[in-house]
C-alpha cells in the first residue's frame, strides 16, 4: 500500500510538470522587460492623455521650440513600455497604454539565428514528448499494478525519461536564450528593449 501511495504522489508532482511545461511553452512571458520610446505628437484624443504624447502651444508641428518639456533634460520626450516575449509571440504595451501589440518572435530573430530557434522549438516538444511518456508510464504504474517486479520495471523506465526530458528542456532553455540575446543585439531597431530578465515561464 504504501508503494501504491508513493508511486500516486510521483504521478502527480509529474502530471503537474507536464501541465507547467505546456503552459511555459504556449506562452509569452519567457523574458519580460522595457524599452524607451519616442513620444507621439498629441492630436485628437491624445490630448487627453499628455504623459503619453508631446503637447505643443500651437498648432505648428514643425516648430520644435514650442515643445513643452516636463525637465530639462528632454527625457519626457521618451516613455517606457512594458514588453514580455516567448517561443512564439512578442507583446509590448501600446504608447496609449491600451492593450498589447504583439508580433512573432521569429519573424524578429536574425535570419542567421532562426535555425538555432527551430532548434530549441524541436527541443522543447521532445522534451514535453519525453515528459509525457514518464507520466503515461507511471499511470500505467498505478492503474494496471500487477507485481512488484512489474512496478520496478515501469517505475525505472518512467525515471529514464523523466531525467531526458528534463536533459532536453535545459537545452532547449539555453539554445532560447541565445537566440534572445542575439535579437536584442541585433533583431529590429523597433523592438530591441533597454534592460530585460527571464519571465515565469522560463523557470
Amino acid at each position: 500500500m504504501d508503494r501504491r501511495r508513493r508511486a500516486t504522489v510521483a504521478l502527480t508532482l509529474n502530471f503537474l510538470s507536464l501541465l507547467f511545461s505546456i503552459t511555459a511553452f504556449s506562452s509569452s512571458y519567457w523574458c519580460e522587460g522595457v524599452r524607451k520610446v519616442p513620444k507621439p505628437f498629441c492630436t485628437g484624443k491624445d490630448r487627453e492623455k499628455p504623459g503619453f504624447c508631446i503637447r505643443f502651444n500651437n498648432s505648428d508641428s514643425n516648430a520644435s521650440n514650442v515643445v513643452q518639456y516636463t525637465w530639462e533634460t528632454g527625457d519626457d520626450k521618451f516613455i517606457e513600455r512594458h514588453f514580455h516575449a516567448g517561443i512564439w509571440y512578442s507583446c509590448e504595451e501600446n504608447i496609449s497604454g491600451d492593450g498589447e501589440r504583439c508580433r512573432s518572435f521569429i519573424t524578429l530573430t536574425p535570419p542567421a539565428d532562426r535555425g538555432v530557434l527551430w532548434l530549441s522549438i524541436v527541443a522543447e516538444v521532445l522534451y514535453i514528448t519525453l515528459l509525457l511518456t514518464g507520466v503515461s508510464l507511471m499511470s500505467v504504474e498505478v492503474c494496471y499494478y500487477t507485481s512488484v517486479i512489474d512496478g520496478l520495471k515501469l517505475n525505472a523506465f518512467a525515471a529514464i525519461f523523466t531525467v531526458l526530458s528534463g536533459l532536453l528542456g535545459m537545452v532547449a532553455h539555453m539554445m532560447y536564450t541565445t537566440v534572445f540575446q542575439m535579437t536584442v543585439n541585433l533583431g529590429p531597431e523597433d523592438w530591441r528593449p533597454q534592460n530585460w530578465d527571464y519571465g515565469w515561464s522560463y523557470w
